[in-house]
């Protein structure tokens, strides 16, 4: 089960063959989906005394865990203003305790376990118009008003110094937001969590589930019996869960990756190394790889087919913004589907008093799902209050029958395209 064919992969570190499920077994608890939200959550179960067994369609880190842009966010795709209207403002602070507490899990995990994957602090959000300098001005000062003190507003001049384009006007920078490699950090996931007795099965995809009292999963090959099921395969869950799945769309993003360049060519591009977005409702987003590439991602798309012209797609894109790269290849192009949510918050929730389940972070899962991995952990053991804040958070199914949900999503798409370009 090769992973999709990205710099990411060529990067990876060396990781063991975990043999499919052959057989019935049983497990205290099974998790369907072998990323960030299925390893997370066996860890933390794992460290209280369960026994956990996790079954992965195809490799660890084979979906959006390992393939997308790397960047560790802060928050939510919404502000707290429109999460304080669903929830009220006490829920609304403490998930945003949460996200923060989300961050450090990442730091935490990473160290504790010693995963290699280059993480990285410090994030750039970079403004094309003037009316993205208000919004972000706006933005910090949300955040101070929740005592986050790590964000400062930089104006044209010095935003030239941090990023080699002429593009932007300014931006928002945050200290508290990073990178890292993605797949070596679910690659060191699972390590961590075999080093606990986790057992991972690859190449064993989930077939049929049973929700009952005695939960059960099936795939062609073998069963497992346990007492709690976790659904964590995010957008490529398929119909395993069919009510869960219609309040989830797979979103396409796509990165591609330059040849190598000289040391000196690279980190002129962004001398600080940080990672650095846009913010256009269709995002951009880049930063320079430690082998002095440059990996440039963005071109969201929601109908469900790769362009055919991606690779060149993306590069003229990355050449708008820098012109300086046209004499360098693309050695890399790669995709995959995150899973969003029509609020565009983070989906959590049962779907029976055996079966929980985690999805749609909507561009945000890098950090989110190490917190939803603890809070689904604490739920099975006993201590559901954390979880069942995240599970008031409501939540719509798409419009439409399933024949017409990408195509109202594409026209939706259309209409913030053109006012990106307006």
């Amino acid at each position: 089960m090769p992973h999709a064919p990205s710099w990411y992969a060529a990067t990876a570190h060396p990781a063991p063959a975990r043999p499919p499920l052959v057989g019935d077994v049983s497990s205290d608890v099974c998790i369907v989906g072998g990323g960030y939200t299925g390893l997370v959550t066996a860890i933390e179960l794992a460290a209280k005394g369960m026994s956990v067994t996790i079954l992965e369609a195809e490799s660890v880190g084979w979906g959006a865990s390992g393939r997308n842009g790397g960047q560790i966010v802060t928050g939510f795709n919404k502000g707290i203003g429109d999460i304080e209207g669903w929830v009220g403002k006490q829920d609304a602070r403490h998930l945003w305790d949460l996200s923060e507490e989300a961050k450090t899990m990442l730091s935490d995990l990473i160290d504790r376990y010693g995963i290699d994957c280059d993480l990285k602090w410090g994030y750039l959000l970079a403004a094309l118009k003037p009316r993205h300098m208000t919004s972000l001005a706006e933005h910090q000062g949300e955040l101070e008003g929740l005592g986050y003190d790590k964000t400062r507003m930089v104006g044209r001049d010095e935003i030239r110094s941090m990023v080699a384009t002429d593009a932007y006007l300014g931006g928002l920078f945050d200290g508290g937001s990073g990178q890292l490699h993605p797949l070596n950090y679910a690659l060191g996931l699972a390590v961590a969590a075999e080093g606990l007795g986790v057992r991972i099965h690859e190449g064993s995809r989930v077939v049929r589930i049973d929700t009952g009292a005695a939960p059960k999963a099936f795939t062609a090959t073998g069963s497992v019996s346990a007492k709690f099921l976790v659904l964590a395969g995010n957008a490529y869950l398929g119909d395993l869960s069919p009510p869960i799945r219609a309040k989830v769309m797979p979103a396409g993003t796509y990165i591609i990756g330059t040849e190598k360049m000289e040391a000196e060519r690279a980190q002129a591009l962004i001398p600080s190394g940080i990672a650095i977005a846009d913010v256009n409702f269709v995002l951009n987003y880049y930063r320079r790889s430690p082998d002095n590439r440059f990996l440039f991602g963005g071109g969201v798309s929601y109908s469900g087919f790769d362009r055919p012209d991606l690779k060149q797609s993306l590069r003229r894109t990355m050449l708008k913004y820098f012109p300086q790269l046209a004499d360098v290849g693309v050695e890399f192009c790669w995709g995959g589907h995150v899973a969003i949510t029509m609020n565009r918050m983070p989906h959590l929730g049962r779907v029976s008093p055996t079966t929980y389940f985690a999805q749609g972070y909507s561009g945000h899962g890098v950090a989110l799902t190490a917190i939803a991995g603890r809070v689904i952990a604490e739920a099975i053991a006993g201590q559901a209050g954390r979880f069942d804040i995240f599970a008031r958070v409501p939540h719509r199914a798409f419009p439409g029958p399933p024949g017409l949900k990408m195509p109202a999503l594409v026209l939706g798409m259309l209409w913030y395209r053109l006012q990106d370009w307006l």
